[in-house]
């Protein structure tokens, strides 16, 4: 009898690190927002240590930042970091969609996603619109058959959450994609991969040109000029 764990074992830290990477996903954490030490710890039921532990693992991600006499808080994601996201977007998930398995299940994982979308719509639940964006593109990327790939993007999902939370108008960010989404799903459901790819790279290109330019607006904002320099 050994000890080995299964490979797909998570120790406590990295389940209570995808915790929290979880509702920075779902927009329950705002950028900027103080995180209490002794709040969390209780309410997550592990120790201070744990915690403090999963905050470095974060702090690496670059979801969370430690300055010293204030403590942990959301990061603020800065204008280069935001240049990268979408760079390292357009790399993974456009040749991800043009290279897909036609038949693959996270076809159905996309649909879901679109048809989640949609239904967040119709009652104007614009986080929850927001919440189902970032899922379609995570099937997007399962589309590539890589588990490397899905962890170091649910990293990236989480990073992007975070500055659309700086815009603080999930209408105007979310509502444009609902139909955008249910585009690309559709020519790759109608067997046009490459044509779905490259709907989507000019997806991505204009999604990034809004975030930056509605970021850029706000970099004025005493709030936020601490947190981007």
């Amino acid at each position: 009898m050994t000890n080995v764990l299964p490979a797909n074992a998570q120790t406590l830290n990295e389940r209570i690190a995808e915790l929290i990477r979880q509702k920075i996903v779902k927009g329950e954490y705002s950028p900027g927002q103080r995180l209490s030490e002794a709040a969390l710890s209780e309410s997550l039921e592990i120790s201070r240590n744990t915690l403090r532990e999963v905050f470095r693992m974060l702090t690496q991600e670059g979801l969370v930042k430690h300055e010293p006499n204030r403590g942990v808080s959301v990061a603020v994601p800065s204008i280069a970091s935001i240049i990268d996201i979408y760079r390292v977007r357009r790399l993974i998930e456009c040749q991800a969609l043009a290279q897909a398995y036609p038949r693959h299940p996270a076809k159905r994982h996309l649909r879901d996603a679109v048809d989640e979308a949609l239904r967040c719509r119709d009652a104007g639940d614009w986080q929850g619109v927001g919440t189902a964006n970032m899922e379609f593109h995570m099937a997007v990327v399962e589309l590539a058959d890589s588990e490397r790939l899905n962890t170091m993007f649910s990293h990236v999902l989480a990073e992007l959450r975070l500055a659309f939370g700086l815009l603080n108008d999930p209408e105007f960010l979310h509502a444009p994609y609902v139909d955008m989404n249910a585009r690309i799903l559709a020519l790759f459901e109608a067997g046009k991969p490459q044509e779905a790819a490259q709907a989507l790279n000019e997806y991505l290109v204009n999604s990034e040109r809004i975030v930056l330019a509605v970021y850029a607006r706000r970099i004025s904002d005493a709030g936020l000029e601490r947190g981007i320099r």
